[in-house]
């Protein structure tokens, strides 16, 4: 398996996601009809859809896929199936079954997707999920991915956007994915700070989720493509301002001199562009900047806690997710305050 998967991609992982703006655009054009069973669909943003069964079992159903951002296969195929399952854990489920989605170039070797598949079906395990079937196509460029369904209590779905005025925010997983992965496709990363990028993206969100249980959370996102700021101004929607210090950010080993080498994203540019009137940035150098707009692969669960337990819950989180920590505040939006407003 001699054979570069990183060579057929231009661009892989949450960091070949479409633009957030065009997407929200096209996404206004479609039907808008939501039954009551339907708790939760695609008019807020939120990480996965949610159909109630019966009064006490919902459904839980997301997709995610993308090309390579490394070119051991089997470290390919953990990260893109953490990566799937993370939005069932955010919604507040349990993952039960997932469907492998594959696209695969005729020219790459075979074996390489026989490793892919072996990748993600450890993690699979590793969740308590099971492997049920899936599709595949002939592709130019190899991508891998889940359709991942979970269960869940309607009463306990968490929701990307019900924060609470006075809330503090935790963050569980190190930033800088981005930039890693970017310095790592031009052999530039050291072997350390790309390990501790692979380590993160392959640690599943289910520990976290599970340790959110006795703390009454009022919201709960995971961090990907999008970025800190992409995801945060999301949670914040038209009625909270979230206050963001970032001397509190968990920030992966190099991350921040990456940013400070130019080592950006085309997503992180576009993030940039499109989140330009949602958030405000106050003297924080570019590379500061860089880390918030860095689209984050398999990244943590943004957290909104009443602020009395919070301390209490980064103390449950580090368990299994040592870089968690309270990273802002939720304030109520005033008249021509933005989204975000990061120190």
């Amino acid at each position: 398996m001699s054979q570069s998967l990183m060579s057929f991609c231009p661009t892989g992982g949450c960091g070949a996601k479409v633009d957030p703006a065009l997407l929200s655009k096209f996404l206004t054009l479609l039907p808008q009809n939501k039954p009551e069973q339907l708790l939760v669909g695609f008019e807020s943003s939120d990480d996965a859809a949610v159909w109630q069964l019966s009064p006490d079992t919902a459904i839980i159903s997301t997709v995610d896929f993308f090309p390579p951002m490394v070119n051991d296969p089997k470290l390919f195929g953990r990260i893109a199936a953490t990566n799937a399952l993370s939005d069932v854990y955010a919604m507040g489920g349990r993952p039960i079954m997932a469907l492998n989605l594959v696209c695969y170039p005729q020219k790459l070797d075979p074996e390489i997707m026989a490793e892919i598949l072996a990748g993600g079906a450890e993690v699979l395990a590793q969740a308590g999920a099971f492997l049920a079937g899936g599709h595949s196509i002939y592709d130019p460029e190899p991508k891998y991915g889940l359709a991942v369904t979970g269960l869940a209590h309607p009463e306990k779905i968490r929701r990307n956007n019900t924060l609470k005025i006075g809330d503090a925010l935790i963050l569980t997983k190190a930033l800088g994915v981005g930039l890693i992965l970017s310095a790592h496709r031009v052999e530039a990363a050291s072997l350390a700070d790309f390990e501790a990028a692979t380590n993160s993206m392959t640690r599943l969100n289910g520990p976290a989720a599970q340790a959110l249980e006795p703390f009454g959370v009022s919201a709960v996102t995971d961090v990907t493509g999008f970025g800190l700021l992409g995801h945060l101004s999301e949670m914040a929607g038209n009625h909270y301002t979230i206050y963001l210090n970032f001397d509190s950010l968990p920030l992966l080993p190099g991350a921040l001199n990456y940013a400070r080498e130019f080592f950006a994203t085309a997503l992180g540019q576009r993030n940039r562009n499109n989140l330009s009137h949602r958030v405000q940035l106050r003297g924080l150098d570019p590379a500061q900047e860089e880390i918030l707009f860095d689209p984050q692969t398999s990244g943590g669960l943004a957290i909104s806690v009443p602020a009395q337990r919070a301390l209490a819950l980064v103390a449950a989180l580090k368990a299994s997710d040592p870089e968690s920590a309270i990273i802002g505040q939720v304030s109520e939006r005033r008249p021509g305050d933005p989204a975000v407003v990061a120190l």
